[in-house]
């Protein structure tokens, strides 16, 4: 940073301050502007932020199968599903799309009230014709081409037609400019396949200067007069009123035909599943874990700690306003990759401070040590981001439903942590220096430690693991051998039964989950009970593992004399229900864990030029997913999407922690000479990183604690298990990563003296 006098360093200070308040106030009440109305509104502040069906409820719809169908095969519903959920998605990647029952597929979408809009995008069939009109002259036999008949309205009679919607590659909603009158309007744009581009080739080559027509779900969409023949295999589709009907035609056409004709049965705007406090409560957790690990870093670093605080301010700051501008659907997976990157943001300012302590006991000057200190963090932090960077965008890109939620989320807050890490903390450390902070006692002297050797107590930590696996291995054994599933798989998984009840008078949400849906999960002896309150009728729908009769009977007996629900035959009809989580959803999880674990096996091995740093790293990672799968079935704590978001949390914390070892490592070994031993390299260098590792560990597990212990009991379902991570990933990046790598070097070394 260039010379910067006192006065100078206090203005910075201070503009620096008043820009995180005024962040700060546009995330609380947004930027005040006039809508198309004239009315005075707000946007930008996080209460627009879009949540999840779990935080805020939305539409929930459901079909049955017509009648019309005729038969029809479990091979037809499930493909039916299967393009339903691809539809519901341009609503949200939260949406889901389950089976109820033998013929009903229900959907539901998060953030959404208007029920007429969702009807209006889900009820099309996705039928797509491009025809010419056949003359009413009663001769209707076309060679080679199906006839199609409109049998309604001004475009009532029969058609030629060339091609469907089967042969469109790509169909994209998009906003294009007229070149004659500049004006700018809504379009899809259409790629056909080869086979297709040949047929809407012949088709507009025979038909110049004729009236074509593009028929979609029974009606004329638009018609057009052929200019010239259009042979490059592309077309659009005009007179969409705005961009959104124009991307909503576009996944019609994307997604093609529903397999089967489906009749709605019902549609609701349901309330949140966790509840209306579920997220103020871990708001309110989160401000205080934030809090309390801002006092901790100023108490630790002193001056620097201010610092940390302002960059981990301005982080929350700026996600909930990209979360806001993006349209991001917030659920409980998406708040675990939030708060995996205030970890990391906290991670980066503890690597870069303890850098600065490190070069002042060596002897630097305060100014020398900051330079040096930052210099010298930034490898780390940018190895350790990037990998997982990688692991959020596979993610993003093979993953679906909560799964890239939580990589959407992460990623997002990795790039702000490295900013408010690098660029925030870094400006503010320097305002600092220059107002008078720039004695040896604000910044403290990172004190040599004897080096502990961690590599001889390689094999007792070792025996350690294996015996945590192999309690798993037994525990999973002994479940199934019990007639239980290896795991307890909540409803998400293994599906179970839905059940409507009407009580007398409205139930409040609060209650409901805070009294009643415990007291089930008592009488019944299950957990993971879901409940919903249709918002217009009050009507509550609970979700639970599969009741036989006995249970079902007991479900009514308690709501009926506790609770006040009515006790008619017409009350408490049981439903089964499939897991919300598909097959799909299951295979690109783990598909993208897998791609994401290999690109991430490839960036180390490419920075740091060392197969063996790369395979360490790898290990250690299976060996904390596999640890914390082992917590799961020992301890029976319920399996849901939120256990994908879990171990995907537990994956990008632990590569984090271990770069940061490896890095030192690499350091050191670059310095080191022939007659020093490698094992003591490795000791030193998890020595000198153990406070870093110790820190880190202990503020994000008290971020992820006051979530716990203010939760409800879905949310504490959900932190339990990644407080265990978080305790695994310290345990191997310090006492297994550096002696797995060890191991594989040892042998080099030895031959090396």
């Amino acid at each position: 940073m260039k010379k910067m006098t006192r006065t100078k360093g206090i203005l910075c200070f201070v503009v620096s301050v008043l820009v995180i308040v005024l962040l700060g106030l546009l995330v609380v009440n947004g930027t005040p502007n006039w809508d198309k109305l004239g009315k005075w509104k707000k946007s930008g502040q996080a209460s627009n932020i879009k949540l999840g069906l779990d935080l805020e409820g939305g539409v929930s719809v459901t079909y049955q199968v017509s009648k019309e169908n005729g038969k029809w095969t479990e091979q037809n519903l499930a493909d039916t599903r299967s393009k339903l959920e691809e539809r519901i998605h341009d609503f949200s990647n939260e949406a889901t799309a389950y089976k109820e029952g033998d013929d009903r597929i229900t959907v539901e979408i998060p953030g959404e009230t208007d029920i007429q809009s969702v009807l209006d995008r889900l009820g099309a069939t996705g039928e797509l014709y491009f025809c010419t009109k056949l003359a009413d002259d009663g001769n209707v036999e076309v060679e080679g081409h199906e006839i199609y008949e409109l049998k309604e309205g001004a475009y009532a009679g029969k058609y030629e037609v060339w091609l469907t919607g089967e042969q469109v590659a790509s169909a994209e909603g998009q906003m294009v400019t007229d070149d004659n009158t500049k004006a700018s309007e809504a379009v899809v744009s259409l790629t056909f396949g080869d086979e297709g581009a040949t047929a809407f080739g012949n088709m507009t080559s025979a038909h110049v200067n004729d009236q074509t027509f593009i028929i979609y779900d029974d009606d004329v969409i638009s018609a057009p007069t052929v200019k010239s023949a259009i042979t490059n295999g592309k077309a659009q589709i005009d007179g969409m009123k705005d961009l959104e009907e124009a991307q909503a035609l576009a996944t019609g056409i994307r997604n093609g035909a529903l397999d089967l004709k489906l009749d709605r049965i019902s549609s609701k705007v349901v309330s949140a599943q966790l509840g209306t406090d579920a997220l103020s409560k871990s708001v309110k957790a989160g401000i205080i874990g934030i809090l309390l690990i801002i006092l901790f870093l100023l108490f630790v670093y002193r001056v620097p700690g201010i610092a940390a605080g302002f960059a981990l301010i301005s982080y929350t700051e700026l996600i909930m306003l990209v979360l806001n501008a993006y349209d991001i659907t917030l659920t409980l997976p998406g708040i675990a990759g939030i708060i995996l990157g205030i970890g990391m943001a906290v991670d980066a300012n503890v690597i870069i401070y303890a850098r600065i302590r490190e070069e002042i006991a060596k002897g630097k000057t305060v100014k020398s040590a900051i330079k040096l200190g930052f210099e010298k963090a930034t490898s780390a932090i940018v190895d350790g981001n990037i990998t997982t960077f990688i692991a959020a965008m596979i993610l993003i890109w093979r993953g679906s439903g909560s799964v890239r939620g939580f990589g959407q989320t992460l990623g997002i807050g990795i790039v702000i942590s490295m900013f408010t890490a690098l660029v925030v903390s870094r400006g503010i450390v320097w305002f600092l220096y220059y107002m008078g902070f720039d004695k040896e006692v604000f910044y403290g002297k990172e004190e040599a430690k004897k080096p502990f050797d961690f590599i001889s107590k390689r094999y007792i930590c070792f025996a350690i693991s294996a015996a945590v696996a192999v309690a798993g291995i037994a525990a999973m054994a002994i479940n199934s051998g019990a007639g239980k599933d290896a795991f307890y798989f909540s409803i998400e998984f293994a599906g179970g039964t839905s059940t409507a009840v009407e009580f007398d008078g409205k139930v409040d949400v609060d209650k409901l989950n805070k009294e009643i849906v415990p007291a089930i999960e008592k009488e019944l002896g299950i957990s993971g009970v879901q409940s919903q309150i249709d918002r217009e009728t009050g009507l509550v729908t609970f979700k639970t593992p599969a009741l036989d009769k006995d249970k079902t009977a007991k479900l009514k007996d308690l709501l009926v004399k506790n609770y006040k629900a009515k006790d008619s035959e017409d009350n408490f009809l049981p439903e089964f229900i499939s897991g919300t989580v598909s097959k799909e959803m299951r295979t690109n999880a783990i598909l993208a864990t897998i791609v994401a674990t290999i690109c991430m096996l490839i960036y180390i091995w490419f920075r740091f030029k060392d197969i063996r740093f790369a395979g360490s790293a790898v290990l250690a990672l299976i060996h904390d997913v596999f640890l914390v799968v082992a917590f799961y079935a020992i301890s029976r704590t319920l399996v849901g999407t939120n256990f994908i978001a879990c171990l995907l949390t537990l994956v990008g914390y632990s590569i984090n922690a271990t770069i940061v070892i490896f890095d030192r490592i690499r350091e050191n070994k670059a310095v080191m000479k022939r007659t020093d031993d490698i094992k003591d390299v490795v000791n030193t260098s998890i020595t000198q990183t153990l406070t870093r590792s110790i820190y880190t560990s202990l503020t994000t597990f008290v971020m992820v604690f006051m979530i716990y212990i203010m939760g409800v009991s879905s949310i504490q379902d959900f932190t339990l298990p990644l407080m265990v991570g978080i305790i695994v990933g310290g345990y191997s990046s310090v006492f297994l990563t550096g002696s797995v790598w060890y191991m594989f070097v040892a042998k080099k070394y030895s031959n090396n003296k």
